[in-house]
């Protein structure tokens, strides 16, 4: 056996043990009653159809559905701009780079206290701004509409990892297109449309694809800390709803199930999105 294959298999019994046994006994308790307290009980479909019958888990999956629509175009427009706006070398570039990634490695209860505070409609900065242009300020957390868009502000700013993928993909571009664009006296604009949008356009569909799957684990942690689910369960998400089944309500067997549609809900999502990009490429 190789160095390297030694090596990696610490990693390979970890990736096991931490990701693949729990998503195999999760999909097996999918197709059981199970409380946590008893042993597990074999029930077939039930779950899936009192799934199907919960106006809970409709309403639950249509926030995030309404999240995912909201939030992943917001972060990759938040991508490009950053990315035009700091692939280049100028005085406060690093800095810019630096702040954009910081958002990402603060710690989601950390980040959500602080956008509690941002948010307060009483002593909030955003209140005390608005107070000073002599309007009110938003009802952010208590109104439906606005908590959800709320929610998913907050993940545009965690853009991190993804702005380093762009910014790498930006710097390998061939510069001499750029060059000859310049000499033939194209706009900003037009360079942007023909060359670094077409060019960029298979790291954006990859960020694209990743955020779709990010964007329903970004909003756990805020919607519980920050909102509860509300209100009038507007901001209740899947995971969310995961969570209380399987640990205010003890119903470990239909929390499962229900992962286990939101893994196939994703994955039917990133499937629409691979065939619409190919039809896009060839047209």
């Amino acid at each position: 056996m190789r160095g390297s294959d030694r090596l990696a298999w610490p990693y390979l019994l970890g990736l096991a043990a931490l990701v693949a046994l729990p998503a195999v006994a999760a999909f097996g308790l999918a197709f059981t009653e199970y409380s946590g307290l008893t042993s597990p009980e074999f029930t077939g479909l039930d779950n899936f159809s009192r799934m199907i019958g919960e106006s809970a888990f409709w309403r639950s999956l249509g926030n995030s559905v309404i999240y995912i629509a909201i939030s992943v175009p917001l972060r990759l427009l938040a991508v490009v701009a950053l990315t035009l706006l700091l692939h280049s070398h100028f005085r406060g570039s690093s800095t810019g780079r630096a702040s954009a990634y910081l958002p990402t490695v603060i710690p989601d209860v950390a980040y959500s206290l602080l956008w509690l505070w941002l948010l307060n409609p009483l002593y909030g900065p955003l209140a005390g701004i608005f107070a000073s242009l002599g309007l009110t300020s938003p009802s952010w957390l208590t109104e439906p509409t606005s908590a959800r868009f709320a929610v998913a502000i907050m993940g545009v700013f965690q853009i991190g990892e993804g702005l380093v993928i762009a910014l790498a993909a930006r710097r390998v571009l061939p510069e001499h297109l750029f060059e000859a664009a310049r000499v033939d006296g194209a706009g900003a604009w037009f360079t942007f449309k023909r060359i670094t949008l077409p060019l960029l356009a298979p790291v954006l569909l990859l960020l694209t694809l990743r955020d779709v799957i990010l964007a329903l684990q970004l909003n756990f942690v805020p919607a519980l800390l920050m909102t509860d689910g509300g209100p009038r369960q507007a901001t209740t998400f899947l995971p969310l709803y995961v969570y209380r089944q399987a640990f205010r309500y003890f119903r470990l067997g239909y929390a499962s199930a229900v992962s286990l549609t939101m893994f196939v809900v994703t994955g039917l999502a990133i499937y629409a999105l691979y065939r619409m990009s190919k039809r896009w490429r060839l047209a």
